[in-house]
């Protein structure tokens, strides 16, 4: 047995755009983890957190 993983933006997990749902899903774990770490990069400034999740919304392909 095969269990590929592949690593998409979530459509039922989403609150944005799907990215972090899409995380958690190919991880095995809580979304929430994935948004607490990306709130955490936009507090110096916004921008570091900001280009992680526009960059994750780019590359990603959705479900």
């Amino acid at each position: 047995m095969s269990d590929n993983k592949v690593l998409r933006r979530s459509r039922r997990n989403r609150i944005l755009a799907g990215v972090c749902g899409g995380l958690g899903e190919f991880f095995g774990i809580s979304p929430f983890w994935f948004r607490f770490a990306m709130l955490l990069a936009l507090l110096p400034g916004g921008v570091p957190g900001f280009l992680l999740y526009l960059i994750g919304w780019i590359v990603i392909p959705s479900e």
